[in-house]
């Protein structure tokens, strides 16, 4: 069950003018569920991503870099299928990426290099196209009847419930809309920027100020939550503008680019905080905050290093203090020049550990009162410097082994 999470309502995920969804069930890998979106965009609407760094990466995060690039952002519709990755799949894959994108393109009338594809599922298969080609027709036949609830129930794998999130603000005298959607929930570390997410709004944005503000967002939410560890061959945010609001954003400095900015920030940390509240097998949302490091980098990889342990992560499954797990975690977290004597470890309102040791107030009765929680605060004061960072994540669990061990079956 996801740690204090549930789907959205569906009146709650507001509709995005000019963003018409279409979705449909082309039993790409089970029957009966919806596995094909498409999201069609007006004339003029702008469009940035940022993918996976994975060198593995899916067909399909290639071509949509490869379309980005040739239209400087002009985009006309997006496709997504779930059930297969189209991840090693060598020329094949690349070709079966490029027909989808061809066949959106024919029936909505624009050019292929408008359309971005995008696939999660099975890696090492090729897309079942006898499927997924007529799917793509149904899902472009319904235009307008599927709302965002149903985009994000069609790109679902693993997830236990849908994700989504809705802002509108005032900007000039006008209602603005940010609307987003993700999926993801194992072979979660979105290290970008199997995640996908989607966030559009109807203001009108130049490419130039999406691409930034795209990888400036990812960077405050989808780079900084983690489940297993494992980076994606499919990994991938986009930013889309359609522009039909009337509210034009020129740059940072224009009337409402800070309060929009400042929402799609808020939507992106909503999505990926869900991310980890739906991780596979998931009993805990575990928040890690280093404090006072040299730099953010070394924040982060102080943050991580306590993520990705599996030792750590279990404890937290267990409710079991032994939070010495945690200093190690700390120590091999790559900072060669570290004092372990000025490090502060606190677990919620509870002071761990102090100049290199456990603070002589520290009981564990109170460690494991915070343990028991369903979300945990973990703070660690390294003394070095003023950065600082959050990294989001959950604890391991058997049912993590199982659904991972039967994830084909």
């Amino acid at each position: 069950m996801p740690v204090n999470l549930e789907a959205p309502a569906r009146d709650a995920l507001l509709p995005v003018a000019g963003v018409a969804i279409g979705t449909a069930q082309a039993g790409i890998r089970k029957a009966n569920r919806r596995d094909v979106l498409v999201l069609r965009l007006p004339e003029g609407a702008a469009a940035a991503g940022v993918f996976t760094t994975n060198r593995f990466c899916a067909a399909p995060v290639r071509v949509c870099r490869e379309h980005l690039a040739a239209g400087a952002g002009s985009v006309r519709a997006l496709v997504v299928n779930t059930g297969c990755a189209n991840a090693g799949t060598g020329t094949q894959g690349i070709a079966n990426a490029r027909r989808s994108c061809e066949e959106v393109a024919r029936l909505l009338g624009c050019t292929p290099e408008q359309v971005l594809p995008f696939s999660t599922g099975v890696i090492l298969e090729h897309l079942p196209m006898e499927r997924l080609l007529p799917g793509i027709g149904a899902a472009v036949d319904g235009l307008g009847a599927s709302d965002w609830l149903d985009a994000a129930e069609a790109i679902m794998t693993t997830d236990t419930l849908p994700k989504g999130a809705s802002r509108a603000l005032d900007v000039g005298g006008r209602r603005v809309v940010v609307t987003g959607i993700a999926k993801g929930s194992g072979m979660i570390r979105p290290n970008m920027a199997t995640m996908l997410g989607y966030i559009a709004t109807d203001a009108a944005l130049p490419q130039a100020l999406l691409a930034r503000w795209v990888r400036e967002v990812a960077d405050l939410s989808f780079n900084r939550v983690t489940v297993d560890g494992d980076t994606s061959t499919n990994d991938s945010f986009v930013l889309l503008a359609s522009g039909a609001s009337g509210v034009a954003i020129a740059d940072d400095a224009a009337p409402g680019a800070a309060p929009l900015k400042a929402a799609i920030v808020a939507i992106a940390q909503q999505l990926a905080q869900a991310l980890a509240r739906d991780g596979e097998g998931a009993t805990k949302f575990i928040t890690i905050e280093v404090e006072r490091a040299a730099s953010g980098a070394e924040a982060a990889a102080v943050a991580y290093a306590i993520a990705h342990s599996p030792l750590v992560k279990t404890a937290f499954f267990a409710s079991d203090p032994n939070l010495g797990r945690i200093l190690a975690a700390i120590g091999y977290a790559g900072i060669a020049d570290l004092d372990v004597d000025r490090i502060d470890l606190y677990l919620d309102d509870v002071h761990v550990a102090t100049r290199g040791g456990r603070h002589p107030d520290y009981r564990e009765e109170d460690g494991q009162r915070v343990m028991k929680q369903s979300e945990i605060r973990i703070r660690v004061v390294l003394d070095r410097g003023a950065a600082t960072t959050t990294v989001w994540t959950c604890d391991l669990s058997h049912d993590y082994v199982s659904i991972n061990a039967d994830y084909r079956s």
